[in-house]
């Protein structure tokens, strides 16, 4: 007869596509199980890599209370590093000329956290644009991003003493916590370096420099210099 057996094939149709629907929800199921583990096993390492982190960030941002020596004429450390350079330069804009140099390279494992070298009233303050190269590289003071801070002292009294703040490769932020006008202390906290970078202190000649190259600092512990 005309269409005979076409209603059984729409059956057989209609099974078996109901039976390949039926088989795909275990594969979906699996694919699922697949991408929840994975997932899972994604968000602990996330939280794993976050925790270290965590960990890192406190750990680089620890700020110990400085044992600042005490004594007339002294100059500590502004930073924690490694002195790199002893040499003489000229600065224009605080030291007006010719002055002793000392500057360490601060590793991203050391304290970023700067102190003021002597006691006295911040007598000028210079933000300068620049770039972000290799702290490592003394020459990089010369076009990094920096912050020239100086002091006019009062012990001794007349004098001036200024250090500058170098961001470096990683170090993409400056953080200052002083102006012109602020009275300091010396050993006082008045910056934060984010990372690698440098600071250089500069000195009139008549300081006694008592560091020598290679000698770790500590940010207002290490004596620097002395005006004897």
């Amino acid at each position: 007869m005309k269409h005979s057996g076409k209603a059984r094939k729409e059956a057989f149709k209609m099974i078996l596509i109901t039976l390949v629907l039926v088989a795909l929800v275990p594969v979906v199921s699996f694919v699922a199980f697949l991408i929840s583990a994975t997932l899972t096993a994604a968000s602990i390492f996330l939280f794993l890599a976050w925790g270290v982190f965590a960990l890192f960030t406190l750990y680089f941002f620890r700020d110990p209370n400085p044992r600042v020596p005490a004594g007339p004429g002294l100059v500590v450390s502004p930073g924690h590093g490694k002195v790199d350079v002893i040499d003489t330069v000229v600065e224009p804009r605080f030291m007006d000329g010719e002055c002793q140099r000392i500057s360490m390279f601060l590793s991203v494992l050391d304290v970023h956290v700067q102190n003021a070298p002597v006691s006295g009233k911040v007598g000028f303050f210079k933000y300068t644009e620049g770039q972000f190269l290799n702290a490592m590289r003394t020459e990089c003071a010369e076009c990094n991003e920096n912050v020239l801070i100086g002091i006019d002292a009062s012990d001794p009294p007349a004098t001036r003493i200024a250090f500058r703040l170098i961001a470096g490769v990683l170090a993409r932020r400056i953080v200052p916590w002083v102006d012109v006008g602020d009275e300091v202390s010396r050993g006082d906290r008045v910056s934060l370096i984010q990372f690698g970078s440098r600071v250089d202190v500069y000195l009139p000649a008549a300081a006694k420099i008592k560091v020598k190259l290679g000698d770790r600092v500590v940010g207002g512990e290490t004596i620097l210099a002395a005006f004897e």
